[in-house]
């Protein structure tokens, strides 16, 4: 009867142990993060607008941590090889990756497909509309002009695209299913050859960034004929809104700072506090807003959230016109 006794006791003890070594593992996690560099790894080029927010959200990191942050441009694939690369290594805070937009819409691909829950969505940092863009030598002076243009000259009006979940591909197939018109694709590696083709007058359309097309648009080589914002935005007041002119379309894109699945959730938390310190700096906005984007943060499960968003909006897109996203 007494081993019992004792038995019992013994075991309650241990379980009171184990249960504290639990609760004292999350709150050292945090305590402990990080111990060595951090690495945020960007999908895309440098001096892009991926890249650039990327870079200044680093800067204010490491003014707040004892260890270096580090800026990793792993292009390609749509931004899959810095996705790809996040995903294998240890999953405790040390990799993180600026997500995108794209980085949700390719969970819908086939060839190497990978569920929306591998992403731990940490913080938005920005968001971005886009301008509809033509060359000067198009007779079409805002969008409803361009829609009837096109509409009316079935496969003879080509757009560029630098991807097949890019926004200036998903905007523009969007636009051709609501005037009624059917567009030729045009792929590209990159904007500066997009632009230089619509300059040219060898593209009618590019539906691209504001901080890629406005400066061209102000400086009179390109025409602005409208915005995907649901209102007219401060950096080009003068363009109308799709909406405004009686084609309901409105589109963003945006970015955030993910990591992989599994990474603590107090460190989770730690970085979120950090990230949304850094975006309400005056350095963050000032560098972000000039190129015509928005400083946004968030909490992890509104970043999470707005993922969902962005894969329930394009899934008819992507899977209507057989949009290759691998």
């Amino acid at each position: 009867m007494e081993s019992d006794i004792w038995g019992t006791r013994y075991m309650r003890s241990l379980l009171t142990a184990l249960l504290g070594a639990i609760l004292l593992v999350a709150p050292a996690a945090a305590q402990d993060w990080p111990t060595r560099p951090v690495r945020l790894l960007v999908g895309f080029p440098a001096g892009g607008p991926t890249d650039i927010p990327a870079r200044i959200i680093a800067d204010q990191l490491r003014a707040r941590l004892p260890q270096p942050v580090v800026i990793e441009n792993r292009t390609g694939a749509g931004g899959r090889i810095a996705l790809d690369h996040v995903m294998s290594q240890p999953r405790d805070g040390h990799t993180l990756l600026v997500c995108t937009y794209i980085d949700a819409l390719n969970t819908l691909g086939t060839a190497r497909p990978y569920p929306l829950s591998d992403l731990a969505p940490i913080s938005q940092i920005t968001r971005a509309y886009y301008a509809l863009v033509v060359p000067n030598s198009l007779p079409a002076r805002d969008a409803r002009e361009f829609a009837a243009l096109a509409a009316a000259r079935p496969e003879a009006v080509a757009f560029g695209h630098v991807g097949g979940a890019s926004m200036p591909n998903l905007v523009a197939r969007i636009f051709e299913g609501l005037v009624g018109a059917r567009m030729v694709e045009v792929p590209y590696r990159g904007t500066p050859p997009v632009l230089q083709d619509l300059i040219a007058g060898r593209l009618q359309l590019f539906v691209g960034p504001l901080v890629n097309t406005m400066p061209l648009a102000q400086a009179g080589q390109v025409r602005a004929i409208g915005m995907t914002s649901p209102e007219r935005l401060a950096v080009a007041p003068d363009v109308p809104t799709l909406r405004e002119q009686g084609i309901d379309l409105v589109a963003q894109g945006w970015l955030g700072i993910c990591g992989a699945n599994g990474i603590p959730a107090p460190v989770v938390a730690t970085v979120n506090r950090l990230v949304v310190e850094a975006v309400a700096s005056p350095e963050y906005r000032a560098a972000v807003e000039g190129t015509g984007a928005g400083a946004v943060s968030s909490s992890p499960a509104e970043l999470g959230r707005l993922m969902e968003e962005t894969v329930a909006q394009y899934r008819g897109v992507i899977r209507g016109f057989n949009i290759p996203l691998d």
